[in-house]
C-alpha cells in the first residue's frame, strides 16, 4: 500500500524568535534539530523510496536529520522551490506579535491563514498552491501511483495547499489548518491512488 508522508521542518531560529520567515533561509533551531530526529524514529516504521524537499536548509536538514535518525540514508532526493514556503514579502523578518499590534490580530491571521489574501508583496495560500499543486501532480504522485513510499519535507503553507487538495478542503476549512512541526503526516492509498487511510504518527507510535 503506497504511503505518502508529509513533515514540516522542525522549529527554525526564526520559528523560535516569532518571526516570519517566508523565503529567508534560516537554519534549524536546536529544538528544531531534536524536532527532526524526533521525526526520524517515528519514521522507522516505513520503508522510504524517495524524498522530496524545498530548497530552504531548514527543510533540507530535517529531511538529513530524520532520514540518519530512521537508518535509511543514501535516498533519491529532489528539491525545488516549488515546495518552498510562501513569501512573506514585506513582512518577512518582522516579529508576528509586533505585526499584529501594527495592524490587527485579524489581519495578521488573514495574511496566515486565509485561502487568497496576499500580504504586503507576498504571496497567498492560493498563489503558494498554484505552484506546489502542480509540482506535486507532475513528481510526487505519480511515484505514489507506481506503488512507492514517498517523504515530503517542506513547510506550513507549501504543505497546508497539499493537504487542502488532498482533504478536499473548502477555502474556509483551510483557515483552521495548521500544520505543526516535526511531526509525520501519513496518508495511505490503495491501488487505484485513493486515500484509505491518514494519520499523524506521534511519540507512542516510537
Amino acid at each position: 500500500m503506497p504511503t505518502l508522508i508529509l513533515l514540516r521542518h522542525g522549529e527554525s531560529q526564526w520559528n523560535l524568535e516569532n518571526r516570519f520567515t517566508g523565503w529567508v533561509d534560516v537554519p534549524l533551531s536546536p529544538k528544531g534539530e531534536q524536532e527532526a530526529k524526533d521525526a526520524g524514529k517515528l519514521l522507522k516504521e516505513f520503508r522510504i523510496d524517495k524524498v522530496y524537499t524545498s530548497v530552504l536548509q531548514r527543510a533540507i536538514e530535517t529531511a538529513r536529520l530524520a532520514l540518519e535518525a530512521a537508518g535509511q540514508t543514501d535516498l533519491p532526493v529532489e528539491r525545488d522551490q516549488a515546495l518552498n514556503e510562501r513569501h512573506y514579502g514585506d513582512l518577512q523578518g518582522l516579529n508576528k506579535a509586533e505585526t499584529a499590534e501594527k495592524f490587527g490580530d485579524e489581519q495578521v491571521k488573514l495574511w496566515r491563514r486565509s485561502y487568497d489574501i496576499r500580504p504586503p508583496g507576498g504571496e497567498s495560500l492560493k498563489d503558494t498552491a498554484a505552484r506546489t499543486l502542480p509540482y506535486f501532480e507532475a513528481h510526487i504522485v505519480p511515484d505514489i501511483r507506481e506503488g512507492q513510499n514517498v517523504l515530503v519535507v517542506a513547510h506550513g503553507n507549501s504543505l497546508r495547499s497539499i493537504v487542502m487538495s488532498l482533504d478536499k478542503m473548502t477555502e474556509q476549512e483551510v483557515i483552521e489548518l495548521n500544520i505543526p512541526t516535526g511531526i509525520p503526516l501519513v496518508y495511505e492509498f490503495d491501488d487505484k491512488g485513493e486515500i484509505v487511510s491518514k494519520r499523524y504518527l506521534s511519540g507512542k507510535n516510537a
